[in-house]
């Protein structure tokens, strides 16, 4: 596939993923979201590929919807009740749905703004690493509307239930450090070390054990919907996979040899 409203590059087992038009503050549009998910259909299916990583190009990371699209938005809205349905599923929850497939870490590297559905994508992430001059915020509200594309139900998972009834019933801002007390980011750092503290932890993942990462991946995920007896059977049957990778023995080989693993993703 062409792209023409992000950058897509693959190096050293990482992929990145970059919203290249900052002249509209990398706003969400259909173009974008197609090549986007593409992009990420792309690296879950290349197998050198270990980690995924989205940032955005210029001085935010995304602005959510874009504003010349919002006639074709009013538009939507009138359909019947069956197109509107159809509509809402083929748009930014296509995105959700491609980002629930995707077994590998999958890293924010938010390196400004990120507001409506800009925020809702970062919320999308495993990881969030954020420029010390990123913002965020839920502002559906202010519209009269709701988080469509699944902010209800990642961003609750990530700061707990009254952290997310308070931003998206606000639809205030909060900053960078606000965003790092909640828990919503993991690491704020000056902005311009943000692309080597990307690199950084990248590098880690995608020299680490790509078996056992994505399947603790899948175990966590799966685990916030089952019960403690359903999830340890999860992890036993993960476990005997596991045990059966080259990367299993070069873990305690090194160990005992005092050097660094060096894993093989099989």
């Amino acid at each position: 596939m062409e792209f023409n409203e992000i950058l897509y590059t693959k190096e050293g087992g990482i992929a990145t993923i970059t919203l290249n038009r900052p002249e509209t503050l990398n706003a969400l549009g259909p173009g974008m979201l197609e090549e986007w998910i593409a992009a990420l259909e792309d690296a879950g299916d290349d197998d050198e590929v270990r980690v995924v990583v989205v940032t955005g190009a210029g001085r935010a990371f995304c602005a959510g919807a874009n504003p010349r699209a919002l006639d074709h938005l009013r538009q939507k809205q009138a359909e019947p009740r069956p197109r509107r349905l159809e509509s809402l599923e083929r748009g930014a929850q296509s995105m959700a749905r491609a980002v629930t497939k995707l077994t590998k870490p999958y890293i924010g590297s938010v390196n400004g703004a990120a507001v409506g559905g800009g925020m809702d994508m970062v919320s999308m992430c495993d990881i969030r690493i954020a420029s010390e001059r990123a913002k965020f915020g839920m502002v559906f509200v202010r519209m009269g509307v709701i988080p469509a594309s699944g902010g209800c139900y990642f961003l609750p998972r990530i700061v707990g239930v009254a952290n997310a009834c308070d931003l998206i019933w606000t639809g205030r801002i909060m900053d960078a450090q606000e965003a790092l007390r909640m828990g919503y980011v993991s690491r704020v750092v000056p902005h311009d070390e943000l692309p080597a503290a990307t690199k950084e932890l990248t590098s880690q993942l995608a020299k680490g054990p790509a078996v056992a990462i994505q399947l603790v991946k899948r175990l966590i995920y799966r685990g916030l919907e089952l019960d403690i007896v359903k999830s340890l059977e999860d992890h036993n049957t993960a476990m005997l996979i596991v045990e059966r990778t080259e990367d299993a023995k070069e873990g305690p080989r090194a160990w005992v040899e005092k050097r660094e693993p060096i894993f093989k993703g099989r």
